[in-house]
């Protein structure tokens, strides 16, 4: 069954991954072998991604009882590499898990 819950775990999976490959494989290709393609290819689906996770989250806050501390750290984990999964494993998979 598809909730606002599910579907932000899944934006925040593919967010997570999309920052970590523009990150980690995309900018490095750029700047050492002057090729803008993939930073171009992923840029603007992780735009997206980041856009609807920021969104998600503030649909879900309240349905999450998340405190302020809490969703801030929702909100940042999508500018630091890997804090995307972090918040599924201490904060969602929890929530649907029971």
């Amino acid at each position: 069954m598809f909730s606002f819950l599910n579907i932000f775990r899944i934006v925040a999976f593919f967010e997570g991954v999309s920052y970590i490959l523009l990150l980690f494989i995309a900018t490095p290709i750029k700047y050492f072998m002057d090729d803008r393609q993939y930073v171009e290819m992923l840029g603007l689906p992780h735009g997206i991604l980041f856009m609807t996770y920021v969104v998600l989250a503030f649909m879900l806050k309240k349905d999450m009882g998340w405190t302020d501390k809490q969703f801030r750290n929702v909100l940042l984990a999508s500018i630091i590499p890997f804090g995307t999964f972090y918040i599924d494993k201490k904060y969602l998979k929890t929530a649907t898990n029971g």
